[in-house]
């Protein structure tokens, strides 16, 4: 087991049979599956807001819908490795997911999704939370694409319903088959 130490303490770095779920069940194209795999029972995107205290806020609403439906169990956070973002434990090893993107894998929780990334190019517009999270169950993917301004989730219908819900987050229903590009964007 590869660990790596922060705040005092040693966090398990994941390797690629922590994400083998997530790299099989996931191809390249415009549909939900390009991020999360078609084991879910709902989808959704979520757009992401331009920088500032909208993002805070954002990222404070995605965090606590995502704490309620996984209290008590461990998180997997994956940070990606753009060149310019923090990836939180820069000589940790790397995990391959979606077209061979190298992402830093670190069992954890909603906390230190909260708050070890920080600054970083991209981050001022996808804010600070991992490219990448999901609970120990595997019951939620939440997946912020490389060149994409939304984040997509799967979980259950339940979960899904209260991000299409919530008035602080733009959020819209996905079908498996249907092109998850919001509209007025443009995938690239």
């Amino acid at each position: 087991m590869v660990t790596r130490v922060r705040d005092a303490r040693p966090w398990r770095i994941g390797t690629s049979d922590d994400v083998t779920w997530i790299d099989e069940g996931t191809s390249l194209g415009r549909t939900i599956t390009a991020a999360i795999p078609p084991v879910f029972e709902a989808y959704a995107t979520i757009m992401l807001p331009y920088g500032g205290e909208g993002q805070d806020a954002h990222d404070r609403t995605m965090l606590a819908l995502l704490s309620e439906q996984s209290a008590g169990q461990s998180w997997w956070l994956g940070y990606l490795d753009t060149g310019a973002d923090d990836i939180v434990f820069p000589d940790a090893p790397t995990v391959s997911l979606y077209a061979g993107w190298p992402y830093v894998l670190v069992e954890a929780g909603p906390e230190q999704a909260a708050t070890w990334r920080h600054g970083g190019d991209l981050s001022f517009w996808k804010g600070a939370l991992p490219n990448l999270m999901f609970p120990a169950d595997h019951s939620w993917l939440v997946s912020t694409l490389w060149d994409d301004d939304w984040t997509c989730i799967g979980g259950p219908a339940e979960l899904v319903d209260t991000f299409l819900r919530h008035p602080a987050l733009q959020a819209r229903s996905v079908a498996l088959d249907e092109d998850a590009t919001p509209p007025g964007h443009q995938a690239l």
